[in-house]
């Protein structure tokens, strides 16, 4: 058991851009952490990420502009100062309106992406 805290700084290395977002890898087991990863996510005005289903919880934590979440059919947005607690296995989609959005995204290390319907998952390479 480690008994010392570990200080994480992100480096260009742990910036990973999709054309949906730029994802900034924080806390993973790849850096440190046994149990959570966490990032910072950026989009742009008009984005939308691709409908896709993560095999984890996930707690999106808005801290500038706002998302739309779509899940099970239903569409939230979620505001900055606001929460958004995405479950594991469902399909999922994020859109931004006119203006940017980021957030902290957290969920237990390890999970995976599929697309719906699809029979492969891959890792999230800014959580490992």
């Amino acid at each position: 058991m480690n008994l010392f805290a570990r200080v994480v700084t992100p480096s260009t290395e742990d910036v990973i851009a999709t054309p949906a977002a730029v994802m900034t890898g924080l806390a993973a087991p790849s850096r440190g952490s046994a149990e959570l990863s966490t990032w910072q996510v950026r989009m742009e005005p008009g984005s939308a990420g691709p409908e896709h289903v993560i095999d984890r919880e996930q707690v999106w934590m808005l801290t500038a502009g706002s998302i739309e979440v779509t899940t099970g059919g239903r569409t939230e947005t979620v505001t900055a100062g606001q929460t958004v607690v995405v479950p594991a296995g469902v399909v999922r989609q994020f859109r931004t309106g006119g203006e940017p959005a980021e957030a902290l995204v957290a969920m237990s290390a390890s999970g995976r992406a599929s697309v719906p319907g699809g029979r492969e998952s891959r890792p999230l390479p800014w959580a490992e």
